[in-house]
């Protein structure tokens, strides 16, 4: 493929002659600035929003639309062009068309062959080029990557729309509707959401998960999803649910740790000071949507308090990264460290009850360093949980 070629594809992408779309701004941390010799990683869950937030940086970055490019690796007509000569190619193209001080946003890098040794290559011997790369797989940030490009990146996970974010996209809706409908962007703008939503866990299944592991069949990865997605909150045996797959237990963690980097759903680990007590015991499992989960269940109906604890799950990872849940005869929904210390949290539509100060008691006695509980109800998970204002680089 030629360097005109290249160019072709990339203005389609590109927004040289047109601003981006109008769109929602995304509230997420970002870097003070765009710098030669780190590159800014993007990633999270396929279709919350990568692409609009790469044109949204022109503005955040004060950067001029004709000096950045924007390629998305998925475009079919690269299709047979996908390595770091490509990459290459694009780089001098665009700079022998707009010289230099230009900007590269790479959308799905991870389908391009070599690009990690490619990118340290530009990031250490920095030409006032900047590059901004997506990937819709946490595999993006893991193995050769971590080796390649260490101190060479930072990183930033998307999500989709938290409730603050959906309520400037659907304004007036309240707190019920936001856990129905979740927070991927465009299904709140058509009418065949349930139907996009659906195509949405299908796709992220055999994109992002059956091709990572080489499966024959998408069938076990799809019950294995659901059965996440159905149990959600609640421990679950790898062995067990490997029988009711029929497939081996080794196969079944192989296709939670893609599930998982393909962030399609969460673990929740026991919380206990020693890593080895921890790594036997049951996890539980959280779905990135609960929009997503509610089209994926075979269940009828909607558990309120269930969304509930799911999104606030979500808004956990998001702050603290780590998000533990606890159980003796009572259970904890779920612990974050906030400096060094645990924090229990207990999630309940209605408000505390007995048995959630039950379980608080018990957890005290096991644990009286920890810091005073948080409870989350409709009314602190609009606010925010304010209790819980501290990010997670604090805890």
């Amino acid at each position: 493929m030629d360097s005109a070629e290249l160019l072709d594809i990339a203005g389609d992408w590109s927004h040289w002659d047109h601003e981006p779309p109008p769109s929602i701004l995304r509230d997420v941390s970002l870097p003070a600035e765009l710098r030669p010799d780190l590159a800014l990683v993007i990633q999270g869950v396929r279709r919350s929003g990568k692409s609009t937030l790469l044109g949204q940086l022109m503005d955040r970055y004060g950067l001029a639309r004709e000096s950045c490019l924007f390629v998305n690796f998925e475009d079919p007509r690269l299709a047979g062009s996908l390595d770091h000569e490509t990459l290459q190619a694009l780089v001098d193209a665009f700079e022998k068309d707009r010289g230099t001080g230009c900007t590269w946003f790479l959308d799905e890098i991870q389908h391009v062959k070599g690009w990690q040794r490619w990118l340290r290559s530009q990031l250490d011997r920095p030409r006032d080029r900047r590059f901004v790369i997506t990937g819709s797989n946490a595999h993006l940030l893991s193995g050769e990557l971590a080796s390649s490009l260490t101190g060479r990146h930072l990183s930033v996970e998307l999500f989709p729309f938290d409730l603050k974010e959906y309520r400037l996209a659907k304004p007036d809706s309240d707190l019920l509707a936001y856990l129905h409908d979740g927070g991927f962007p465009a299904p709140l703008n058509t009418p065949d959401a349930d139907r996009l939503l659906r195509t949405y866990f299908n796709d992220i299944l055999e994109r992002d998960v059956r091709e990572r592991v080489g499966a024959r069949s998408s069938q076990p990865l799809r019950r294995l999803g659901q059965m996440l997605f159905e149990s959600a909150g609640s421990e679950l045996s790898i062995r067990r649910m490997a029988a009711a797959l029929g497939i081996a237990s080794d196969t079944a963690s192989l296709y939670l740790e893609a599930i998982e980097s393909a962030y399609l759903a969460f673990s929740c680990p026991f919380f206990v000071w020693s890593e080895r007590k921890r790594t036997v015991r049951n996890k539980k499992y959280y779905p990135v949507d609960t929009g997503l989960r509610r089209v994926a269940v075979t269940r009828t109906g909607e558990d309120r308090g269930k969304m509930l604890e799911c999104a606030t799950f979500i808004l956990l990872r998001k702050r603290f990264r780590e998000v533990y849940y606890w159980r003796g005869k009572g259970e904890v929904d779920f612990v974050v460290l906030r400096r060094g210390d645990p924090v229990p949290v207990q999630v309940s539509w209605e408000g505390p009850t007995e048995r959630h100060h039950k379980a608080l008691d018990e957890f005290y006695a096991a644990e009286p360093r920890a810091a005073e509980a948080v409870f989350v109800t409709p009314e602190s998970y609009e606010l925010g949980l304010p209790d819980l204002d501290t990010p997670f680089l604090d805890g």
